[in-house]
């Protein structure tokens, strides 16, 4: 790990718990927000949680924000951020429960915010989409049951939605953290 991933690794630390010893709900009283009030308040907390480091680090990137379905999107892009995504995306992942705990200290709610650094997890949602729907043709060729690689929850989740849209069933098999696909045949 270089010493500015460390250095950044540790910052993201210290205020994360830091925040975590304050969790306090700050809803407003009386009113129930949308969910897609809840999603963007998610995602402006995460984006000034995110400045704050990037400035602490002095790094330099833009911060895009999103709702994909239930969730807000938080994307850190531009500059040389490649070092904050981490080996199998390990840097990328502890700045995510970073920041979902950030958002729980200032909203009082778990969040299911997704961060992604330098299109890291975008890139890797379409190569999972791609193993699904290519296990899922040979499935369908073969008429046998396909096994992939073992992954993590949101892996196989990227990866039963893509043998779900080529129009076949798949399950989850194994113990964690060796759970992996099995692609069944129609």
């Amino acid at each position: 790990m270089s010493e500015t991933t460390e250095t950044a690794t540790e910052t993201a630390t210290e205020v994360a718990t830091e925040t975590a010893a304050e969790v306090t709900p700050t809803a407003e009283a009386g009113a129930t927000p949308t969910l897609a009030q809840r999603l963007e308040r998610e995602g402006d907390v995460a984006a000034d949680y995110i400045e704050e480091l990037l400035d602490i680090a002095d790094l330099d990137g833009d911060i895009d924000m999103d709702v994909e379905g239930e969730r807000a999107m938080v994307s850190l892009v531009g500059g040389n951020l490649d070092h904050l995504v981490g080996e199998e995306g390990a840097v990328v992942d502890a700045l995510q429960e970073l920041t979902r705990l950030a958002v729980l200290r200032e909203t009082g709610e778990r969040s299911r915010l997704m961060l992604d650094v330098a299109g890291w997890r975008q890139g890797k949602r379409e190569a999972l989409t791609v193993a699904g729907t290519t296990a899922a043709a040979t499935a369908k060729e073969s008429g046998q049951p396909v096994s992939l690689e073992p992954m993590t929850p949101f892996e196989r989740k990227i990866v039963h939605d893509a043998v779900a849209a080529a129009g076949l069933r798949s399950e989850s098999e194994g113990q964690e953290p060796t759970r992996y696909v099995v692609v069944l045949p129609s």
